[in-house]
C-alpha cells in the first residue's frame, strides 16, 4: 500500500482554512494509503514560540485530527519533535540542498520579508526539514496545498540528488495529492489574502473552537459584493469575495463550484450566506465542539501522542539505517 506523510503546524487558532485546505482530506485518504499524520513542531520554532503554548498547541493539532475523524489505531498521529529521525536526516540532506534551491523559496522570502537578515536559519533550511518528514518514512504522497508545492518540488529534487550522488534508489520521488474546491480558503474580510491565524482580526477566519453561534455570526458578516450570483463559473472572476465564499460552500458540500452555482444563481447573497450558514453549522459545528471534549482530556491526547511515536519511529528505524549504510556513518 502507497504511504501518506502530511504534517500542520501547532502555532494555534486553527481554523476551516485548515480544516478544508487538509485535515479533511486526511479521513478520507485512511481508506486507500498508510497514514502518518504528524504535528510539526519542530517547523514551528522556525519562529519563536512560548514552550507552552507549543505544548498546548500540539495537543490541540491531535485534536483537531480525531475530531476530523483521522482513526489513531488505522493512521499514526505524532509529535515531529518526538522521533529523532526527522532531526538527523534533516541534516543528511542539509548536506544534499544546494543553496541556489532554497534560494529560490518564495515562502522564505514572504515570511522573512524585509527582515531577511534577522531571520532564522531554520527558517531558511524549513524545506530541507519537511523533505525528511516526508523521506524518513519513504512516503509515497503527500497531500499539499498550492502554497506548499514548490516544498515538495524540493524534496522531489533532494531526493533525486541523493539517490544520483550515491548511486542507490533509496527515495521515492514523492507525488503530491491536491484536492477539489477550496483548497485556499481566503480570509471572510478580504478576499485577495488566505485565511490566516495571524490575521488581525478575528472576524476574517471560522475557528475550530468556534460554537454554532459564532460560526453563524462571522458568516453573516463576511464580505460580498452587490451583485448576484453568476450562473456560470467564470462569472466569479474579479469577484473574490463571492468566489470564496462559493468554494467553501461546495468543499462543505462535497460538489464543485458550478454544481453550487446551477443552485444559486441568480440569488443575492442576502439568500446565500444563510444557505452557507446552515451547511457551516451542520458540518463544521460538530468538529469543534468534539475537539474541545477532547482538549479537556490532555491526558488521552498524550496518550496517542505517544503510541503514534512510537509506531512512527519503528518505521523511521530502518529507513534511517539504510541511510546512514549508504552515507557511510559507522553504525554502533
Amino acid at each position: 500500500m502507497s504511504r501518506i506523510f502530511s504534517g500542520v503546524q501547532p502555532t494555534g487558532n486553527l481554523h476551516l482554512g485548515n480544516y478544508l485546505g487538509a485535515i479533511r482530506n486526511f479521513v478520507g485518504l485512511q481508506d486507500d494509503y498508510e497514514c502518518i499524520y504528524c504535528a510539526v513542531d519542530m517547523h514551528a520554532i522556525t519562529v519563536w514560540q512560548d514552550p507552552a503554548d507549543l505544548r498546548s498547541n500540539t495537543r490541540e493539532v491531535a485534536a483537531a485530527y480525531l475530531a476530523a475523524g483521522v482513526d489513531s489505531k488505522r493512521s499514526i498521529i505524532f509529535a515531529q519533535s518526538t522521533v529523532a529521525a526527522h532531526a538527523e536526516l534533516a541534516w543528511i540532506f542539509n548536506c544534499v540542498a544546494r543553496l541556489g534551491w532554497l534560494n529560490r523559496m518564495t515562502q522564505f522570502k514572504e515570511k522573512a520579508g524585509k527582515n531577511r537578515e534577522n531571520a532564522s536559519l531554520g527558517l531558511y533550511a524549513y524545506p530541507s526539514l519537511m523533505a525528511a518528514d516526508i523521506l524518513a518514512y519513504k512516503a509515497t504522497h503527500v497531500p499539499v496545498g498550492e502554497d506548499q508545492k514548490q516544498h515538495l518540488e524540493l524534496t522531489r529534487d533532494i531526493a533525486q540528488k541523493f539517490n544520483n550522488d550515491y548511486e542507490t534508489e533509496t527515495f521515492p520521488l514523492v507525488e503530491p495529492l491536491i484536492f477539489g474546491e477550496a483548497t485556499r480558503v481566503m480570509s471572510l474580510r478580504d478576499g485577495s489574502k488566505k485565511m490566516s491565524k495571524s490575521d488581525p482580526s478575528d472576524y476574517s477566519r471560522i475557528t475550530f473552537t468556534d460554537d454554532r453561534d459564532s460560526i453563524a455570526k462571522k458568516l453573516r458578516k463576511a464580505r460580498t459584493d452587490a451583485d448576484p450570483l453568476p450562473e456560470k463559473e467564470e462569472g466569479l472572476e474579479g469577484r473574490p469575495e463571492a468566489a470564496n465564499l462559493v468554494g467553501i460552500y461546495a468543499a462543505l458540500a462535497d460538489l464543485n463550484k458550478q454544481a453550487v452555482l446551477d443552485e444559486f444563481a441568480g440569488a443575492a447573497f442576502s439568500t446565500f450566506k444563510p444557505a452557507l450558514t446552515d451547511l457551516a453549522v451542520e458540518k463544521f459545528g460538530p468538529i469543534g465542539e468534539e475537539m474541545k471534549r477532547l482538549m479537556a482530556d490532555p491526558a488521552h491526547v498524550d496518550a496517542i501522542l505517544k503510541e503514534g511515536a512510537e509506531r512512527a519511529a519503528a518505521l523511521a528505524a530502518p529507513v534511517m539505517a539504510e541511510v546512514k549504510e549508504v552515507v557511510g556513518f559507522i553504525r554502533p
